[in-house]
């Protein structure tokens, strides 16, 4: 029998709101609408479907402050991780934002009304401190705490949605499962323990039998329940992801396993996320949840020191055990025994026994350096799949990202660097200069700081899907803030697949230099006040924290930068 919902009852909004969607659908026509972000459909979707019963909405002010503070909603439910709907104050401005006002929720990828949002609140969050309390840090090297700076906006919206439809997938469609319909499908199977495991990594032999073993051990079934919404930056694609999943459920005993898709966006938050994930889990009908070891870990902090310990997120797990209602199946990392040909947990492992290992960083290596991967780590049909999303090195798709004042000489070296990359041949080359792509993408947007960070994010959108296509991208907009230059990171790491290869150099060229060569008098017009929003005169310009290389046009010449930047792409292997 499928474990309770959270709360007592599954909050299938979808269902609930069947009778009266083509009402809601009419009224949403005559709305002001909101048109979602990637994570923001994510939560949508598990909020309107169930997923994140007893959620009905986007937390209001008080039970977000309750959730940050103490992992429960204002009621007291559990419930460890804010789901909110930021908006910024020209949001707030242009949908009339008021206690008791309703907008549209519109799908990003087709602008189809998904929800109506009836407003209980907008408030401004605490970020540093949802930071801290939430994700352990306000370390910037945590993805949700990027995320947070970079990319959510500075109000929330609170209030409780009634739901049209759900979000329309076209890809996987027959492993796309509501929890009301995986419920049915077990009932149906006769399914009365279920052992769900959680992934966004492929998986290979060491998971396989670390279900396998999970199941037995309980006498019950598998559920793969892998995250295809939104993941870690650099992770692999969930669509190579999907197919090494069905790939291996035929290394499954018949009928012990099932797999199924969960579109959530994760947030990385180590004990709070396994909480979050068993909650999720349960609602979907689960009766067991495996949580290994550092459970939605992102790695590792500033300081190179993990941000959780190994067993943090089991420790957290078992303390809410009463109040969960699932089973935690704990698991320590699996290594394989060469001798017996076989995978053991390493707390079983007796002293001096050889074990062998390899890491996920050390796997992402050999993919893309096209290193073996030897078959007591993975099997031949998905090690032939993950191939397939990682060409050699050499055919990798790059983006070099130029970053300096006005008349830094950054054009210059870029346009150099076209020359030179095209002269090598091997790939398509694409120059992305400041102005220029301005004019092309941004003709709507200022020169105001967050008009700049805008027109960086869409310049390193464009410059992520020609670096997926495996084009040598090169783009060198001004971009002086550091959060820009983080976000273009992240955006290319994260969407640019096997070409999600960035490198920040910085052209720190002195701006007595750059100012005295102007041969437009832009700082001259700047100095007067001709010109606002100017990048050392009257707005800072952060130099880059981390740049792969810094350069100066007073101390080298256009062609030793040039050199040294064909030299860095060498020592990565990309040429």
């Amino acid at each position: 029998m499928a474990n309770s919902p959270h709360g007592g009852i599954l909050k299938d909004l979808v269902t609930r709101d069947e009778s009266i969607s083509k009402q809601l659908e009419q009224e949403a026509l005559t709305l002001p609408y909101l048109v979602l972000t990637e994570r923001q459909l994510c939560d949508l979707e598990l909020i309107s479907n169930g997923g994140f019963s007893p959620l009905e909405g986007f937390l209001n002010e008080a039970d977000y402050k309750s959730v940050v503070d103490t992992l429960r909603l204002a009621s007291g439910v559990l419930f460890p991780i804010p789901v909110t709907l930021d908006v910024s104050r020209a949001d707030v401005d242009r949908l009339g934002l008021k206690p008791g006002s309703r907008i549209a929720l519109l799908d990003p990828r087709d602008e189809q009304a998904l929800a109506i949002l009836t407003t209980e609140d907008i408030y401004t969050p605490d970020r540093v401190k949802e930071a801290i309390q939430v994700f352990g840090d306000d370390d910037p090297a945590h993805p949700s705490v990027a995320y947070l700076r970079n990319r959510v906006k500075n109000l929330y919206v609170g209030g409780k949605i009634q739901a049209i439809r759900s979000p329309n997938h076209f890809d996987y469609v027959a492993l796309r499962y509501s929890p009301a319909e995986l419920r049915s499908h077990f009932k149906k199977l006769s399914w009365r323990k279920v052992v769900a495991f959680q992934t966004r990594n492929p998986m290979h032999r060491a998971h396989r039998e670390l279900t396998v073993r999970a199941a037995r051990q309980r006498q019950a079934n598998v559920l793969i329940h892998p995250v295809v919404g939104l993941t870690k930056p650099g992770d692999v694609d969930h669509y190579t992801r999907v197919r090494v999943y069905e790939a291996i459920m035929q290394k499954y005993p018949n009928g012990m396993a099932h797999l199924a898709l969960l579109p959530l966006a994760m947030r990385m938050a180590g004990p709070r996320e396994a909480v979050w994930h068993a909650i999720i889990r349960k609602n979907y009908g689960a009766t067991h949840f495996i949580v290994g070891r550092d459970h939605a870990g992102p790695g590792k902090n500033s300081a190179g020191k993990d941000f959780y310990g190994p067993y943090d997120a089991q420790d957290l797990v078992v303390r809410y055990h009463d109040e969960l209602q699932i089973e935690m199946v704990p698991f320590q990392q699996m290594t394989y025994l060469p001798s017996t040909d076989e995978y053991q947990p390493v707390d079983e492992i007796p002293k001096g026994v050889q074990t062998l290992d390899i890491s996920g960083t050390e796997l992402r290596r050999r993919l893309k350096s096209g290193a073996p991967i030897p078959d007591w780590f993975s099997y031949d049909s998905v090690v032939k799949i993950l191939r397939e999303s990682y060409p050699p090195r050499h055919k990798q798709g790059f983006v070099l990202f130029l970053t300096g004042l006005h008349n830094s000489g950054k054009d210059t070296i870029a346009k150099a660097l076209q020359v030179i990359l095209n002269q090598q041949g091997g790939r398509s080359v694409s120059l992305l200069l400041g102005e220029t792509v301005r004019q092309e993408l941004s003709p709507d947007l200022g020169f105001t700081l967050d008009d700049r960070h805008e027109n960086v994010h869409r310049i390193a959108f464009v410059a992520s899907e020609l670096s997926r296509a495996g084009a040598a991208v090169i783009v060198a907009p001004t971009a002086p803030e550091e959060r820009s230059r983080q976000l273009a990171r992240d955006t290319v790491t994260h969407i640019g697949g096997s070409g999600g290869n960035f490198f920040l150099i910085h052209v720190a060229t002195p701006i007595e230099h750059a100012e005295k060569t102007d041969r437009h008098g832009l700082y001259a017009k700047a100095r007067r006040g001709e010109i606002k929003g100017f990048a050392g005169i009257d707005i800072s310009y952060e130099a880059p924290e981390s740049a792969d290389l810094v350069v100066d046009l007073t101390k080298q010449s256009t062609s030793e930068i040039v050199h040294n930047i064909i030299l860095l792409l060498e020592t990565n292997s990309l040429l």
